[in-house]
């Protein structure tokens, strides 16, 4: 392990003191490329924190008693700037910052901000419409639209969405019915085929389903008691039913009190039919036993209520109120022909009644189903919503676990607390920002495994992975008890530091007590195994600096002098025992008894600084062990096992993999996942409920009395989405018309042509009108006739004019005949007898002598305002009051015995003007409320999409893109541990071999912080050179210290090709590439650093090993012979072993003889290794030309957009529980 680590090893850290120090800090960021650097002080509690911020043109210097400030070091004027891939996106946050606190002052400035529906969005919501309503048989179950609001596109995987994301509307429903030319046909089973979602749906409505069944009882109350009023002083007749009202009002009030108060009622959708089948018997016996029989002529105006409020305002499903209303019809038409048998009219007026029955049953079945589809869709909807958020809160929480599992956690607060505050203005300016932390007073432990190499060469892939996850887990383990924070895992080499973040007096005990306990452990593994393995520890004290550098593969590190001394005395130690220095051996104190250790003898290193070393003997003083110190027993380590690799942050493959769209199998782990899920959306939903979110959206976003948007700009786009019910509401209304014309045909007008003449243009102005509105389904229609019904649909001010258009002509075709009666005389006079039909045919019947049935349809016309269900509110009340006031004027002008008494009709039309309005703005209020759930699961959908990339960015800088498929598409129960064998091959181990010597310059002036800035400048370039499309096939695998390591042909595909070795040559232009590449920034910055690289090919085995924090990682005699081929290599060469040099040659690259050298590791076994020096004077010419070097495009997956997710997802969460639970999208 020596070998990965000549070149340079180097650390940080920080104790992150407050967030008011970080807040201050970030006052001076103003600078460009920041970092900072904050020592820790000697353990007495006083820290003394420095942050370093440079910039080429700003100097700022500002002390306080905890900070210190200052900026002097300029960067090279040719040292590119890279803007932040995430600069929009902190605006934004800042925005959302804004808004967050003017709705803690008391609500949005509506002035300044407006909700954003983009004109997609609505093009999106109508293309669904017209898919799942339009061109339909009626055969065929239409599939929902709503639920794939956001088009979705392939990310890892090509795959099909999963079965879970196909899901539309209809597949929730048991009979969701059928469509014929985009007319809904009513299915009477309309209900949710899971009973535990129909039973949330029944608690989501009950609170609107209660208050319709009081607002019913309460209007008929109110009604009974003003004609109570109105005949006063009553007959006999009229004082036995004013009992009957009386006891009526007392049944009504406590089915009110009832609804309001008892629990279980209010609870209970069974409990809500109950009282409603009670409130509708009550009115029909009412109706049967004629409680206005003697205050009126005729009482089928409380039969047209009853039928109206069964079908619209009482809370009973659609099968029970077809049932109820055809039996209040029936029994009542039966009671009247009773009553009236024998009156030669009365067949006539049967039949009339019983045709304006069937428009109110008529009208009043396409309501309730039309209304409740739009109620049960707007309930998907807002669970939608809620699953998406619930799904957004989890992948939030994954993607916090999956950078910490990157990133330690301390580093991942400060950078979202950084980016939280940062100012907009700072953001173009601003280098890479690069986090870098300087701690004091800590230990680091190397330590590595003697006798891996044999032992890869024994073990398969898959057992030698799980013996590396089980071991290193152990590790993991071990060094939280021992207040360690694992740094990386090197191969077969771990190590690991104490005092980070959390400053620790003993720190130095602590790494001796993890090294003690990591040799019991490896003691344990080579009895199991039986294999001669065993551990190598080095601790030394110092200082170390720790952060994260480059864009790719990101893994936290730590760099400083001490490291290489930690790492120097790992390798002169002797197996079984652990290394340490003086300075270690002072922090301990002499609680553990030591030997000299002879390092210098050993390493080069140690020689050359004269570093002195002792071994501690394996058995220390029991009070010398720290609390929570203590090492394992024996049959706690044969009991425990370690982790899975991502089995805390990915679960199960479904757990990300509807998050990528990837094509699985419905698995029973997946549908428990799937039910748990479920269970936590149900949840949420009765949360909503209890906390009457939907209430607060209304109060918020849609007016009191007109029931519009708040907002002119969502008002605008609510006006530009399609109703997907208007077809069958023009179809309704038309059905309505024809049974009006029907009625007119049996109580005709006492002149002929007129009425024919109103038919005539009645039927053609609906012809026109069914036209406009189904024309779109009929493909024989012309295209500009097509383009023209499209329009209609999706203008809400077309449909309007449409709408008013039919509801005038149904007004028309029931009041108009009147007009042709003499007030003065209602029989047909002598001078029109011959436009009058023969009295043989026509007895003498008509609507002139009977008025009421003109009312009656006026009545019918009324309820076509209901009908069309998305008609504003207040259009609804100006018709209907319009309405009512002709049909009041008409009734006052040919007043006859037929017609109530003196007030009573205007008391019944108010009664119908009033329930018509209720029920019209439940309805109004339920499309908005809709509208608005369609927003935020838009809202919450597009976040997931952005969480997705995020999350999939993480886990490749993580896995390779093949390994990361792995993990989100297969199940691993039966395959645990990610592990594969590759034939072919290829390795680079790339190091600066004079950044040692200029670190330890930089850090004698107090300069290191500018060294690491430097070199996280040179491995991002490094890094954005894997976005070349000529290096696809080269995997950054990670850095070590100044070391950067990379493979080939790490693809399964790349092994099967025909030149099995081309990628090997990528390889080899990619070091050549860094050569250049690092020249260009010697140019620029003064410097002169040179690459020194190795490479080998051959079989590796390659796998994810470790559960806090996963890692990839390749093994086998390849990687150690390109690590040596790098360590013993040449500055400013590429070595390559004579088999390596032997494949390029053929591939066209030059190669020149060095020698046979020894290779530690390696010659004790195969004698000598004949190398040669790699170039290729052609590749190295025009890679400058081709752009190396400059202007390369910044990579999306940088760690600040990534970071930035999680900030912008805490803001969305303040901002939703700010607005109980609902956000939208809020631009400026």
């Amino acid at each position: 392990m020596d070998g990965w680590m000549d070149g340079w090893m180097g650390g940080t850290t920080e104790n992150v003191e407050s967030v008011a120090n970080r807040v201050l800090l970030l006052l001076y960021t103003s600078c460009t490329n920041q970092v900072i650097d904050v020592t820790m002080g000697d353990g007495d509690g006083e820290d003394d924190e420095r942050s370093v911020l440079e910039n080429g043109d700003c100097e700022v210097a500002q002390q306080t008693s905890d900070i210190t400030f200052s900026t002097n070091i300029n960067p090279a004027p040719g040292l590119r700037k890279k803007q932040l891939l995430w600069q929009n996106a902190v605006r934004n946050i800042i925005d959302q910052h804004n808004l967050y606190s003017l709705r803690l002052a008391g609500g949005l400035e509506r002035g300044r901000h407006r909700i954003t529906v983009t004109d997609a969005y609505i093009a999106d919501i109508n293309r669904q419409i017209r898919n799942k309503a339009s061109r339909g048989a009626f055969w065929q179950k239409r599939r929902s639209s709503a639920a794939r609001i956001h088009p979705t596109t392939p990310r890892i995987t090509a795959a099909a969405q999963t079965k879970y994301d196909s899901l539309g509307d209809a597949d929730f429903f048991v009979s969701w019915g059928s469509t014929v030319r985009g007319v809904f046909i009513p299915a009477l089973q309309h209900t949710f085929k899971s009973a535990d979602l129909e039973q949330l749906y029944q608690q989501f409505s009950s609170g609107q389903r209660r208050t319709s069944l009081v607002v019913t009882n309460v209007i008929d109350v109110l009604t009974r008691l003003l004609i109570s009023l109105l005949t006063w002083p009553p007959g006999w007749g009229d004082v036995a039913s004013d009992w009957l009202t009386g006891l009526s009002v007392v049944l009504w009030a406590g089915i009110c009190v009832l609804a309001l108060t008892r629990r279980e009622v209010m609870s209970s959708p069974q409990w809500l039919r109950y009282l409603s089948v009670v409130s509708w018997l009550s009115q029909t016996v009412q109706v049967l036993v004629g409680v206005f029989s003697w205050a009126e002529s005729d009482h089928s105006w409380y039969v047209f209520f009853t039928l109206f409020s069964t079908y619209t305002l009482l809370p009973l499903p659609l099968l029970w109120s077809i049932v109820a209303g055809a039996t209040t019809s029936t029994l009542h038409l039966v009671v009247d022909f009773c009553c009236h048998y024998g009156d030669h009219t009365f067949i006539r007026k049967m039949l009339s009644k019983a045709l304006l029955y069937l428009a109110m049953n008529t009208a009043g079945l396409f309501i309730h189903y039309l209304s409740d589809r739009t109620q049960r869709q707007a309930f998907l909807e807002t669970r939608r919503c809620i699953e998406g958020r619930v799904r957004l809160e989890r992948e939030n929480h994954r993607q916090e676990r999956l950078l910490m599992s990157i990133l330690p956690r301390f580093l991942v607060l400060e950078m979202i607390a950084d980016m939280a505050t940062m100012d907009e203005y700072v953001l173009p300016q601003q280098f890479h920002k690069i986090y870098i932390h300087h701690y004091k007073d800590v230990s680091i432990l190397f330590a590595d495994i003697i006798g891996f190499t044999s032992l890869s060469l024994i073990l398969s892939a898959q057992d030698l992975v799980k013996t590396l996850n089980e071991l290193f887990g152990r590790f993991d383990r071990l060094a939280e008890e021992h207040q360690c924070l694992r740094i990386k895992i090197l191969g077969d080499c771990y190590y690991c530091v104490s005092g980070v973040p959390e400053p620790q007096r003993g720190h130095a005990r602590c790494c001796v007590e993890m090294g003690l306990s990591m040799i019991n452990t490896i003691r344990y593994v080579r009895r199991e195994l039986q294999q001669e393995v065993d551990m190598r520890i080095g601790v030394h004290s110092g200082s170390v600096l720790c952060g994260v550098l480059g864009l790719q593969k990101w893994q936290f590190d730590i760099w400083s002098w001490d490291v290489d001394i930690a790492n120097s005395l790992e390798a002169a130690g002797m197996p079984g025992q652990i290394h340490i220095s003086r300075a270690t051996l002072d922090c301990l104190g002499g609680l553990y008894e030591t030997e000299a250790g002879h390092g210098q003898e050993r390493n080069e290193f140690l020689r050359k600084h004269n570093i002195d070393t002792y071994l501690i003997r394996p058995a220390p003083r029991e009070e010398a062990e720290p609390p929570k110190a203590r090492r394992p027993s024996y049959d706690e380590m044969t009991t425990w096992s370690a982790e899975l690799p991502f089995g805390d942050i990915l679960g199960m493959n479904f757990i990300l993999a509807t998050f990528t769209n990837g094509s699985l199998t419905q698995l029973p782990n997946q549908i428990a996942a799937q039910r748990s899920g479920s269970r936590e959306v149900n949840k949420r939903i009765r949360q909503a409920m209890e906390v009457r979110s939907s209430e607060r959206m209304r109060k918020e976003h849609i007016t009191t009395f007109t029931q519009v948007f708040k907002d002119s700009y969502m008002e605008g786009k609510y006006s530009q989405m399609r109703d997907e019910l208007f077809k069958s509401n023009m179809v309704c209304s038309f059905i309505l018309l024809l049974l009006l014309m029907a009625v007119q045909a049996l109580i005709p007008a006492p002149r002929w042509c007129p009425m024919v003449a109103q038919f005539i243009i009645s039927s053609s102005v609906y012809s026109l009108l069914l036209l406009l509105t189904l024309g779109e389904e009929f493909k024989c229609c012309p295209a500009p006739l097509q383009s023209l019904c499209c329009w209609i649909h999706e203008t809400k001010s077309a449909r309007t004019l449409l709408t008013l258009t039919a509801i005038t002509v149904n007004f028309g075709v029931a009041s108009s005949d009147i007009l042709w009666c003499d007030s003065s005389d209602t029989h047909i006079n002598s001078s029109d007898s011959l436009l009058a039909p023969p009295t043989s045919t026509w007895p003498d019947i008509n609507i002139c002598t009977n008025p009421e049935y003109m009312v009656l349809s006026g009545v019918v016309a009324m309820v076509t305002c209901t009908v069309f269900l998305r008609l504003s509110c207040v259009l609804k009340l100006a018709v209907l009051l319009l309405a009512a006031a002709l049909y009041t004027y008409l009734m006052e002008t040919h007043r006859s015995h037929h017609l109530c008494r003196n007030g009573v009709c205007v008391v019944l039309m108010v009664m119908f003007v009033v329930a018509v309005l209720y029920n019209s703005r439940q309805l109004e209020a339920t499309a908005r409320l809709d509208f608005l759930w369609r927003l935020q699961a838009r809202k919450e959908v597009e976040d997931m999409k952005e969480l997705r990339e995020h999350n999939e960015c993480l886990l490749l800088n993580i896995l390779p893109a093949h390994v990361a498929q792995h993990f989100l598409e297969r199940d691993r129960d039966n395959e645990e541990l990610y592990s594969q064998s590759y034939e072919r091959v290829g390795v680079l181990f790339a190091s600066l071999p004079g950044f040692s010597d200029f670190y330890e310059q930089k850090e004698l002036v107090h300069q290191h912080v500018e060294c690491l800035r430097l070199l996280n400048h040179i491995i991002t370039d490094f890094d954005e050179l894997l976005e070349e499309c000529y290096f696809q096939e080269v995997e950054k695998i990670k850095t070590i210290g100044s070391s950067y390591m990379a493979a080939s042909g790490l693809s399964p595909d790349r092994q099967e090709c025909e030149d099995g070795w081309h990628h090997l040559s990528e390889l080899v232009l990619f070091a050549l590439a860094m050569q250049e590449t690092l020249k260009h920034i010697n140019t620029h910055t003064g410097n002169n650093f040179q690459l020194r690289v190795g490479i080998a090919h051959g079989p590796v085995i390659a796998g994810v090993i470790g559960a806090t924090k996963p890692q990839y990682d390749i093994w086998g005699s390849t990687v150690n012979m390109a690590s040596r081929m790098e360590s013993t290599g040449v500055s400013g060469r590429i070595q390559v072993p004579e088999s390596t040099s032997c494949i390029l040659v053929e591939r066209g690259f030059l190669r020149q003889l060095r020698g046979n050298i020894y290779v530690k590791g390696i010659s004790e076994r195969h004698g000598k290794i004949r190398t040669f020096f790699m170039s290729s004077r052609e590749e190295r010419s025009s890679f400058m030309e081709r752009g190396g070097g400059r202007g390369f495009s910044l990579n999306r997956n940088t760690l600040g957009a990534v970071v930035y997710s999680l900030v912008q997802a805490r803001k969305r969460e303040k901002l939703r529980e700010e607005n109980g639970g609902f956000h939208l999208v809020e631009a400026s």
